[in-house]
């Protein structure tokens, strides 16, 4: 079992690592991520996929599956619980999909009263904790892994959850591209957004929503990026090396 326990010091550091300045209104921040970049002339590209809640876009999973393109699913254990045969699909084929950290319940990881997008923040340490734990606990329970990514809903956070999420061993997941608007683009948007990825680029989209015209946008896109010639890399592969912020 992985120790849960790091030095206060690490955890500053990752803070420092990953985050961007507060927005000046709220408080929030959100992160980004990127790779450094290379001289090699090979692009790279992290495709990153969130499952809130809902069903599965088999669009997007299909397309995964059949093109061999590798990327990174944030689950949350509501979304487990109801898309069983999808979680199957992604845990036979381990050299495409990695599982990581989305929460438990899909609320921001947020220990202040806010609202984001609607969306009420779990408002105290306490609740961040749980939902970031009930996530690790469900892909634990499903996986036999544990998750060493987080990314929480909005993707806002604050720098004292951030740390404290840090503290037990779970990076934060930001992103460089937001490819489909949380799944609100037009299908053309999305595809021209993840087509334009550059080198060192991690693009966010949504895996969760096969009724809506973004996720036929973010296939098409992959299908892009795939026929430039982009290698495809997961957040836990050993050359996936995040630049500072």
């Amino acid at each position: 079992m992985r120790r849960y326990l790091l030095s206060s010091l690490a955890s500053v550091c990752f803070v420092a690592l990953f985050s961007v300045p507060a927005f000046a209104s709220s408080g929030l921040v959100e992160p980004t991520l990127k790779m450094r970049p290379q001289a090699s002339g090979v692009t790279r590209v992290a495709i990153t996929l969130d499952a809130c809640m809902g069903k599965t876009d088999f669009r997007i999973l299909d397309t995964l599956v059949k093109e061999r393109i590798p990327a990174t699913v944030f689950v949350t254990a509501r979304w487990i619980r109801h898309n069983r045969d999808a979680l199957a699909i992604m845990l036979a084929n381990p050299d495409l999909f990695e599982i990581e950290n989305h929460g438990q319940d899909h609320i921001p990881a947020i220990d202040r009263q806010v609202s984001v997008y609607g969306i009420t923040a779990a408002g105290s340490m306490e609740s961040v904790m749980r939902e970031v734990n009930g996530g690790r606990e469900a892909i634990l329970a499903a996986t036999g892994k544990e998750p060493s990514w987080f990314r929480g809903a909005t993707a806002k956070y604050t720098h004292s959850s951030m740390a404290e999420i840090n503290g037990i061993g779970e990076r934060i997941a930001g992103y460089s591209i937001n490819g489909d608007g949380g799944s609100l683009l037009g299908a053309g948007v999305a595809q021209k957004r993840i087509a334009a990825a550059k080198d060192g680029d991690v693009v966010i989209a949504h895996i969760n929503q096969p009724t809506h015209q973004a996720g036929e946008g973010v296939a098409k896109g992959l299908l892009n990026l795939k026929k430039r010639g982009v290698t495809f890399v997961r957040l836990d592969d050993p050359g996936f090396d995040p630049e500072t912020n």
